[in-house]
């Protein structure tokens, strides 16, 4: 089967959480590495439907919006959950990474030399929720007894907060305990420990 095509900036932005669960499920990645430049001139934004990136491309699919993609692969790779109700919290925990995913976001592009402090300071109200779940969880994952797409979209979010702030985990023992156990697989440690994954930036500013 040919492979996916992703085409992307030179960071891990939002297809951190897509290469994460693509190594783990052992699928080939094409990657279109668009930079700044090119972008900057518009012919390649012209083409996007959103005038954004990611795009994905599954074959004669293609598609927009990193959730969706991120939704798409869990669907197609056994990452969404066992039955209609695991789905659906699935989509709660997912929405509730993005969400905080947005804030990461606007402080990095907007806030960061005036909200780094009190964001940092405001994370452990942010994982308290997460937590909670974590602590219940039979199997370590935040839905069901099988690694999810939220999972992979936390665990993502997580490693950039710890750059962002080493020390954010430290209150948090089922939330630093989920990084661990999820860093531990084999695929994903492997694509963790790859060059070309580790020397990309996280962010399109330099600032992470």
């Amino acid at each position: 089967m040919a492979p996916y095509t992703l085409t992307y900036f030179a960071i891990k932005g939002r297809a951190g959480p897509l290469k994460i669960l693509l190594a783990d499920k052992e699928q080939q990645l094409k990657e279109n590495v668009v930079s700044l430049q090119d972008w900057l001139k518009g012919d390649i934004r012209a083409t996007c439907l959103f005038g954004q990136l990611p795009k994905f491309e599954d074959g004669d699919l293609v598609l927009y919006q990193s959730n969706a993609i991120l939704r798409h692969l869990g669907r197609k790779h056994g990452a969404y959950g066992k039955n209609d109700c695991e789905a659906s919290l699935i989509d709660m925990m997912n929405d509730a990474a993005q969400d905080l995913r947005l804030k990461y976001i606007k402080l990095i592009y907007q806030e960061y030399e005036t909200g780094k402090e009190a964001f940092i300071k405001d994370l452990s109200n942010e994982f308290k929720p997460f937590e909670n779940i974590l602590a219940k969880s039979k199997s370590g994952f935040l839905v069901g007894d099988q690694i999810s797409l939220a999972d992979y979209n936390l665990f993502d979010l997580l490693l950039n907060l710890k750059v962002l702030s080493p020390s954010c985990l430290d209150s948090f023992p089922s939330l630093k305990s989920f990084v661990d156990k999820i860093s531990a697989r084999p695929k994903v440690k492997a694509l963790l420990e790859c060059e070309n994954f580790k020397k990309l930036p996280i962010n399109g500013n330099g600032k992470q």
